[in-house]
């Protein structure tokens, strides 16, 4: 089977582009929206619409592949890409990608995949966003080729030997943060609730109150809605930084705070991402190490999860030698093509630390569904539902795309002849 055609088109993302740094820097909202300037290089204003290209392979026997070019929620925080431009990935996609792969035989995704995420224009590689995107869709035309799903050609090629089961899956409150927990609550979500805690005065609270007492509630509304004793959920948290900016990046303090943090969640485990912003890779691996080691021989039982500053497959392998966390967050969209997405979790588990295959609520559906696959494949401990912040949207697109691939498997493996399943 030939790539024949590749066409490519701008479409919507899941959510929106937001400046981080205006937003920790004290930005109020007006509705839905910010009001003061934007500080981060390559936004008009503090909140923006998302952008997204999907890009379809078109393949010699009719069938069409399908991959999207997508961007974070925080594009330029953290070391990331900076911020997306549709219109400078079609022209990207038409000028150098198109000719790379017309008229290439689809025989797997691997070689191609990282032929694609390598291949240089000038001094540098192509865009994040357009390697994340066109990865996926040549993943797709890979399983399209076999006729078998995503996930089974991954766990072919990279020879994982890992059952294809649905992964614990991650619901992310956004702004509501209230009324987005009953609904995790509802639907017995496995890792909740994220929580957005991304500015300190109104979020985190300037002395961490307001957030000890969100976890409290938390804690409190679970064991009052839960429809069984046994539903126990793990608290995820994200703080973008501000346990850091509350206690002047004490290392002792921080601790003491996370103490109060994990004796309000009992008796649920938690988990705290992104608890301080170093400023640097060398410097967040040294901040992580420190506050990691603390929490070791306080005996303080809180999971420390990174996510800035950890962004491509060198960075992971990194934080990971350095022993500089207990949960990677391998953000999909950051890691630019998904083979080093693979090779990241691949690689985070083989080491014994916890595997997170993330991603962004501002993603679209196909590249979510493409999530699903990666992290089953992978035995990823965790998945974002995503894209959106709606809970239930994410949800739905990601689990179900989960159940799917896993019955499939199952149903060829009880059939143990030629693949008679798309």
């Amino acid at each position: 089977m030939k790539i024949v055609d590749v066409v490519c088109e701008p479409v919507r993302s899941g959510f929106y582009r937001n400046d981080q740094a205006a937003i920790r820097a004290g930005a109020t909202r007006d509705g839905f929206l910010y009001v003061g300037d934007a500080i981060t290089p390559g936004f008009r204003t503090i909140r923006e619409p998302g952008a997204a290209v999907s890009i379809m392979l078109l393949l010699s026997d009719g069938q069409v592949a399908l991959g999207d070019c997508a961007e974070v929620q925080y594009p330029g925080a953290g070391g990331r890409a900076r911020v997306f431009s549709a219109s400078d990935a079609v022209d990207q996609i038409r000028k150098h990608v198109a000719p790379v792969l017309l008229g290439r035989d689809i025989t797997g995704f691997r070689d191609l995949a990282e032929e694609v995420d390598e291949h240089r224009i000038g001094d540098g590689l192509l865009a994040t966003a357009v390697r994340f995107g066109v990865t996926q869709a040549l993943l797709h035309a890979a399983a399209l080729a076999s006729a078998i799903t995503m996930a089974e050609v991954i766990q072919r090629e990279y020879r994982t030997g890992i059952d294809l089961v649905p992964v614990p899956l991650f619901a992310q409150t956004g702004d509501d943060r209230y009324t987005n927990v009953d609904k995790m609550i509802l639907k017995e979500v496995d890792v909740l609730p994220h929580g957005l805690i991304n500015e300190v005065r109104t979020k985190l609270g300037t002395d961490g109150a307001r957030l000890k007492e969100y976890v409290g509630w938390l804690r409190d509304r679970i064991v009052k809605l839960r429809s069984r004793p046994g539903y126990a959920p793990r608290l995820h948290i994200d703080t973008y930084g501000t346990i850091g900016l509350a206690f002047d990046r004490d290392v002792g303090r921080i601790a003491d705070y996370l103490a109060e943090l994990a004796a309000q969640a009992a008796p649920f485990s938690l988990r705290i991402e992104h608890p301080v912003d170093a400023g640097s890779r060398a410097a967040q691996v040294d901040s992580y190490v420190a506050l990691r080691r603390t929490l070791a021989e306080r005996s303080i039982h809180v999971e420390l999860v990174v996510d800035e500053w950890c962004n491509t497959l060198e960075d992971i392998k990194v934080f990971v030698a350095a022993g500089a966390a207990d949960v990677i967050h391998v953000k999909m969209p950051d890691r630019g093509g998904i083979n080093n997405t693979i090779d990241a979790l691949l690689h985070v588990r083989r080491s014994g630390l916890t595997a997170y295959c993330g991603g962004t609520c501002n993603e679209t559906d196909i590249s979510s569904r493409v999530s699903a696959h990666v992290a089953m494949a992978c035995g990823a401990d965790q998945i974002l539902a995503k894209p959106g912040m709606g809970v239930d949207e994410g949800l739905m697109i990601v689990g179900n795309e989960m159940v799917r691939v896993a019955a499939l498997a199952r149903r060829r493996a009880k059939l143990a002849g030629p693949a008679c399943l798309t």
